[in-house]
């Protein structure tokens, strides 16, 4: 088993320690201090963006930043980095519902229930519950009081610690949604340089029992491991991350996603295609200058999608100089206001129907 964290800190962004848990008893309140001035030492240097840092007197620290809020561990043992930078990222997602958002000041109103959470989610430096549902059982709020049941309830007793027992519905329903973004980077020649797309398998279970469910992706890997074409149809997928809930050697064996879901909405999975992705939307500006205070800006849009589809909420943004002033603004479709504090005209179109071109001038 990999070693375990000695303390957890939570900091304000002056290196002040809001909370802190001791859970070994080998280090102090004042390694907090001393992390602050290696972070302090290193800015500036390219190791400052390590989640890591080592002190000389054998304490090893990882940390994350929130808002304005550092997430801090301090080990004297040889941790799982891995392991306890993800402990630290489903700690704010447990913050997060509890207080709806992880800041300084939503962290001195709930003194108390941080400590309860914290004592609950880590165990002498190990990492223990983690699903802000199952805490959300025995752990209840309400104004800043606390009620913690006498035992804990099953869920964190069994294998399946992600859903408790003996949820029922009169109709038993699954959405699935497919939230997919394109990052695309493009040069001054209009080359695209990279490009790919980001995606995410958004669920939504309202199931009785302990379902079993399975998913099945049009996976290249998949089709061809039984034989089957995978012409035009099949995708290559990268950087998949599961949830919990899924049987990752299920997955290795057939690509089978088999799971029992957690009860309402969570992410099965995120994954990434490395692939050659055609701007959804592109823009093209055409400068004019008139003069050494007037300048002109034509805007083409044209978007690259089939004709019975149809983008809405449409917002393109257009920089300017700082100095810009009194725009006379026509467009062809939409509208569009000049953002001072942006820097930039924005042009908002509500629906924009495939194989279209649309301009603004300005």
């Amino acid at each position: 088993m990999a070693g375990a964290v000695s303390a957890l800190f939570l900091l304000d962004m002056k290196g002040r320690v809001l909370v802190w848990r001791d859970y070994r008893g080998d280090v102090s309140a004042l390694q907090a201090e001393r992390f602050f001035t290696k972070l302090l030492d290193k800015e500036g240097d390219s190791e400052v963006h390590s989640p890591v840092v080592y002190d000389d007197a054998g304490v090893t620290y990882m940390f994350i930043q929130h808002n304005n809020v550092f997430l801090l561990t301090a080990a004297r043992q040889n941790c799982n980095a891995a392991s306890i930078l993800l402990f630290l990222h489903r700690v704010i997602d447990v913050f997060k519902h509890y207080f709806e958002e992880l800041e300084e000041e939503s962290l001195r109103d709930n003194f108390v229930v941080v400590y309860e959470l914290l004592d609950e989610m880590m165990d002498f430096g190990y990492p223990q519950y983690t699903e802000a549902k199952i805490l959300s059982e025995f752990i209840k709020t309400d104004a800043y009081r606390m009620e913690v049941t006498q035992r804990p309830p099953m869920a964190v007793t069994n294998a399946v610690s992600w859903r408790s027992e003996g949820i029922r519905y009169k109709k038993n329903e699954v959405f699935l949604d497919v939230v997919e973004s394109v990052n695309i980077l493009v040069n001054s020649n209009g080359q695209i340089v990279r490009s790919d797309v980001v995606g995410a398998l958004k669920m939504r279970t309202y199931l009785s029992g302990m379902p079993e469910c399975k998913l099945g992706l049009n996976d290249r890997v998949l089709l061809e491991a039984q034989g089957r074409a995978t012409k035009g149809k099949a995708i290559d997928l990268d950087d998949i991350k599961f949830h919990q809930c899924v049987r990752l050697a299920r997955f290795e064996n057939d690509r089978t996603i088999s799971f029992i879901p957690p009860d309402g909405s969570f992410d099965l999975m995120t994954y990434r295609l490395s692939t050659q992705v055609k701007p959804l939307i592109w823009v093209e500006a055409q400068i004019e200058k008139h003069s050494r205070s007037r300048i002109e800006l034509m805007v083409k849009a044209r978007s690259q999608f089939k004709e019975r589809s149809t983008a809405t909420n449409v917002e393109i943004e257009v920089p300017v100089p700082s100095d810009a002033t009194n725009p006379n603004i026509r467009t062809s479709m939409g509208s569009a206001a000049y953002a001072p504090e942006r820097d930039a005209m924005v042009w908002k179109i509500k629906s924009f129907p495939g194989g279209k071109v649309i301009t603004i001038q300005f």
